[in-house]
C-alpha cells in the first residue's frame, strides 16, 4: 500500500511534468510563429515555484505554478502562449532591470501596459485575445501619440498624470497577465546589471533576425519590431559624448594618481614634518575649450526643442571637473544661411543666452552656410585650438563635401528616426524630446541632491 504522502508527492510530481508539457508545448508554438525569438525562448528554463499565480520571471527562469497554469491551459491554450510571451516581453526590454528605481506599482503597471500593447499588434492567432472596450480606448490613445509607448514613457505619463485610485485598479487588473514578484527593482546589484546585459545583447541579434532571416514574420509583428528598434538605438551619456571634444589641459590641482603616500607617510615618520615626497600642484586633465555649436532654425525646428537641448548643453558645460572655467563657444543659428553667432565666455553668459533666447530663420535647410562661417572664424583666429562642432538638426539638408580639420557631430532631435545619410567623416547622435527632457530633469534632480547634501553638511 502507497503511503498518502509518497501518493501526494507522486501527484505534485505529475503536475509539475505536465506544468512543463504546457510551457514546452507553448513554447514550441511561439518558435514556429516568431523564428527571430528563437534564442529568447531559449533563455528562460522552466522553475516549479507554489508562490506564483500563473506565471513570472526574474529574468533567470520562467516560475509556474501547476494547477494555476492547468487552470489557464484548460481555459484556452492561446491564454498560455499570451502570458509565456508577456514574460518574455518583460525580458526582452528589461523591465525587470530599470535604470533607476522606480515606485513598484507604477513600474509594473507600465510595464505591464507596453508587454500589453505589443501583444496586441502582433496578428497571430497563437497569442491574439479580444481586446475589452477599456483596452481598446486606452491603446487608441497611446497610438494618437504617435510615440512608442516604451515602458519608461509609460512610466512618466502615469507619474505625471495620475488617474484615480478605480481606475488605476481598473488598469492594473486589465494589464496584469503575469507575477511580478521576482522583480528586484535595485539597478546597482552587479548580478542584476549581468542580467540586463544579456537581455540586451539578445534583443540587438533578435533585431538582426527581424530585419534580414525572418523578415516575412516579422512584418505580422510591426509593433514589436518598433520597440525593439527603439530599444536598441544606442542611448549616449551627453557628457561622455561632449568629452570626445575635449583637449589635454594642466590645472592648478592636486593629482592624486601619481601621488606615492609611502615615501610621503615614510619621511613624515623618519624626519618628523619633512615628507620625502610632496603631491603634485597641476593635474593634466581633458577640458572643453573652443567649441560651435549651430543650431538648425529651419522650419521643422521648433524653439522649445531648441532651448531644451541648449539647455542640456549648458548644464554639462558648466560642469567644472569636464570644462574650462572660461570658455569659447560660439553658438551659431543657421537655416539656408548663418542668422547670428553669440560667443559664450562664462556660466553667466550663457545663462542670459538662455533667458532671451528666439529662433531666428525658419528657412530651408542647408548645413554648408555654417560650416564655411566656421572656416573663416578659424581663418580669422578667433579660436586658440578648434577641437569640434555640434550640429543640431531634426531634418535633412545639403551636406559639405570636404571634412572639416575640426571634428563634427550631427545630433537629430526626431521621434521616428530612419537613417539620414551623414557623410562618414561626421559623428552622428540620436536623441529625442523624451530621452532629452529626462537628461534635463536628471541633471536638475542630480543638482538639487547635490545642494541639499552641501547644505547639510
Amino acid at each position: 500500500m502507497i503511503h498518502p504522502i509518497q501518493e501526494q508527492q507522486e501527484r505534485d510530481l505529475e503536475l509539475i511534468e505536465v506544468g512543463r508539457e504546457i510551457l514546452s508545448n507553448a513554447r514550441n508554438e511561439l518558435y514556429l510563429n516568431m523564428r527571430f525569438l528563437d534564442v529568447a525562448l531559449s533563455g528562460l528554463p522552466f522553475v516549479m515555484d507554489p508562490a506564483v499565480r500563473p506565471l513570472g520571471t526574474d529574468g533567470a527562469a520562467l516560475y509556474f505554478h501547476p494547477e494555476a497554469l492547468g487552470r489557464l491551459y484548460r481555459s484556452g491554450r492561446v491564454k498560455v502562449n499570451h502570458a509565456y510571451l508577456h514574460s518574455l516581453i518583460h525580458c526582452l526590454f528589461c523591465h525587470p532591470f530599470p535604470d533607476q528605481k522606480p515606485e513598484a506599482e507604477y513600474w509594473n503597471l507600465a510595464c505591464d501596459i507596453t508587454a500589453e500593447y505589443i501583444l496586441d499588434g502582433l496578428y497571430l492567432p497563437c497569442v491574439h485575445l479580444s481586446a475589452s472596450p477599456l483596452r481598446r480606448e486606452y491603446f487608441q490613445k497611446l497610438r494618437l501619440e504617435k510615440k512608442v509607448p516604451t515602458a519608461q514613457r509609460m512610466y512618466r505619463r502615469l507619474k505625471e498624470n495620475p488617474c484615480d485610485p478605480v481606475l488605476f485598479a481598473r488598469l492594473s487588473a486589465e494589464f496584469c497577465v503575469d507575477d511580478h514578484r521576482f522583480w528586484d527593482l535595485d539597478p546597482k546589484k552587479p548580478q542584476k546589471q549581468r542580467q540586463k546585459k544579456h537581455w540586451e545583447d539578445v534583443r540587438e541579434r533578435m533585431q538582426t533576425e527581424m530585419e534580414t532571416f525572418s523578415k516575412e514574420a516579422a512584418s505580422q509583428a510591426e509593433t514589436l519590431e518598433e520597440q525593439v528598434r527603439a530599444e536598441n538605438r544606442k542611448r549616449y551619456d551627453y557628457r561622455e559624448f561632449l568629452r570626445k571634444f575635449s583637449v589635454l589641459k594642466e590645472e592648478m590641482q592636486v593629482d592624486p594618481d601619481s601621488f606615492d603616500y609611502i615615501f610621503y607617510q615614510y619621511g613624515m615618520e623618519l624626519y618628523g614634518n619633512m615628507p620625502l615626497i610632496e603631491p603634485l600642484e597641476t593635474k593634466e586633465v581633458r577640458k572643453v575649450e573652443d567649441f560651435v555649436i549651430v543650431i538648425d532654425t529651419s522650419m521643422s525646428c521648433k524653439g522649445e526643442l531648441v532651448r531644451q537641448f541648449l539647455g542640456q548643453t549648458y548644464e554639462v558645460l558648466s560642469e567644472s571637473e569636464s570644462f574650462l572655467r572660461k570658455i569659447n563657444v560660439h553658438i551659431v543659428q543657421c537655416d539656408e544661411k548663418v542668422r547670428e553667432d553669440v560667443v559664450i565666455q562664462n556660466q553667466r553668459e550663457m545663462q542670459e543666452y538662455l533667458a532671451q533666447f528666439t529662433v531666428k530663420g525658419l528657412g530651408g535647410t542647408d548645413f554648408r552656410p555654417a560650416f564655411e562661417y566656421v572656416s573663416w572664424l578659424v581663418s580669422r583666429g578667433e579660436f586658440t585650438r578648434l577641437k569640434g562642432l555640434i550640429y543640431f538638426t531634426d531634418g535633412k539638408g545639403i551636406y559639405p563635401v570636404r571634412k572639416p580639420v575640426y571634428e563634427t557631430a550631427f545630433v537629430f532631435l526626431k521621434e521616428d528616426y530612419t537613417d539620414i545619410d551623414v557623410p562618414p567623416w561626421a559623428m552622428k547622435l540620436i536623441l529625442d524630446p523624451e530621452e532629452l527632457y529626462e537628461k534635463r530633469q536628471e541633471t536638475k534632480d542630480t543638482g538639487l541632491k547635490m545642494m541639499r547634501e552641501d547644505r547639510n553638511a
